[in-house]
């Protein structure tokens, strides 16, 4: 848990970047429910973090902008009973979070044309529905 954390095989957050908090959970637990400080709030400061390349932190700081509270991104885990597995769901949610922030973007879409055979296809599956329907009209002659 001391270790930092691996988002992609460049770029590790170190531990000493990540804040921790907990408190209780209204979850499942039993008697413990009142007593256990189990659930965890893990924060990263996305936009003063040092172990982030300058054009990473510009993409993921795009991405996130909704998600970001003076450039901190929280992720709130209480799922589990057990701090240890609020903790563990936590950090792989943050890692998934900030793994896709950071991905470069898809390439762009190369416009394409149906078809002549799509074209003919669309166009005898109109005919045979309009048939059809015209089938089923009762005339009043």
């Amino acid at each position: 848990m001391d270790d930092g954390l691996r988002v992609t095989d460049r770029w590790i957050v170190p531990a000493a970047e990540l804040r921790e908090r907990f408190s209780r959970s209204s979850g499942p637990g039993g008697q413990g429910v009142n007593t256990a400080d189990s659930r965890v709030e893990l924060s990263f400061d996305l936009a003063a973090s040092p172990s982030l390349p300058p054009a990473l932190r510009a993409r993921a700081l795009e991405r996130l902008a909704g998600r970001l509270v003076d450039g901190v991104v929280t992720i709130a885990a209480s799922e589990h009973r057990a701090q240890l597995a609020n903790r563990e769901a936590a950090r792989e949610r943050l890692i998934a979070l900030l793994r896709e922030a950071v991905a470069p973007p898809p390439p762009p879409r190369r416009p394409t044309r149906p078809s002549r055979g799509a074209k003919e296809r669309r166009l005898a599956e109109k005919k045979r529905q309009s048939q059809r329907k015209r089938d089923r009209r009762v005339d009043g002659d």
